[in-house]
């Protein structure tokens, strides 16, 4: 999965993941992916329920930007809005339908698309960015994503973690990923990317605290950072996650 920029972390002493891995070996990378999905998203609500996400975006420089999601995987439908220079930018996908909106005006001139890059191509785009970062680890059972055999015990920010080794097809995306999880209860604590590993390019990003919806709980709070250098990029956190409504405005 190609991107550009841009845990909860349950910290456990490395003796105990030693001991396990000593007595039972560690997991293959199918193995861990599923028991990190079985904690996260035990029932599928990731892909079979409406959801809606508010997240605030905050940057070392500039004002917190509100953005608001919907997510439907089984009904094929995205929507977003979110406020920049002062202007409503707001677009639905469903199916293949597209709507744009600017200022909650349809009729948005040519200069005003280039704009503010208000176009039907970036807002897939869009949609790819929110539903892969904010839908993980569910994401990693997305066909073109190869995971390796391997699971390797190593370090992440301080933590003790497993380390899985993803990467995709080359229509899906170029970039070399790792994800890490807490070895004891598989629950996913951060990971990184590399569009180039050689030359430690690409960021890594950590996860704090839970925001849940019945049995799915997903990371609340992303922090983003150079591999190189270690600088800091921004914090995106999921400040609200509710079911979505159907036609009908009950929630399904």
């Amino acid at each position: 999965m190609n991107l550009g920029r841009r845990g909860f972390a349950w910290f456990f002493p490395f003796v105990m993941c030693s001991a396990i891995c000593e007595a039972a070996g560690l997991p293959s990378g199918e193995e861990l992916m599923a028991a990190s999905i079985a904690v996260h998203d035990p029932e599928g609500v990731w892909s079979s329920t409406a959801l809606e996400l508010t997240i605030e975006e905050t940057r070392p420089e500039g004002p917190a930007r509100t953005t608001e999601v919907g997510i439907d995987i089984a009904g094929e439908r995205f929507s977003w809005s979110t406020t920049r220079d002062g202007h409503r930018l707001a677009g639905g996908l469903d199916g293949k339908s597209c709507e744009l909106l600017l200022d909650g005006r349809t009729n948005i001139t040519d200069g005003e698309r280039d704009e503010h890059r208000l176009t039907c191509e970036r807002l897939r785009w869009i949609r790819n960015y929110y539903t892969y970062l904010w839908g993980l680890p569910m994401k990693l059972r997305d066909a073109g994503t190869h995971l390796a055999e391997e699971v390797v015990a190593t370090e992440f920010q301080g933590l003790d973690v497993l380390s899985l080794k993803v990467t995709y097809d080359e229509a899906v995306g170029g970039d070399t990923w790792y994800f890490y999880f807490d070895p004891v209860t598989s629950a996913l604590v951060g990971y990184r990317f590399f569009h180039d590993e050689s030359k430690n390019d690409g960021e890594h990003i950590t996860l704090q605290d839970i925001a849940a919806v019945g049995v799915l709980r997903l990371p609340k709070r992303r922090a983003w950072y150079y591999n190189q250098g270690g600088g800091y990029l921004g914090t995106d956190t999921l400040v609200s996650l509710e079911r979505g409504r159907d036609d009908s405005g009950r929630e399904p």
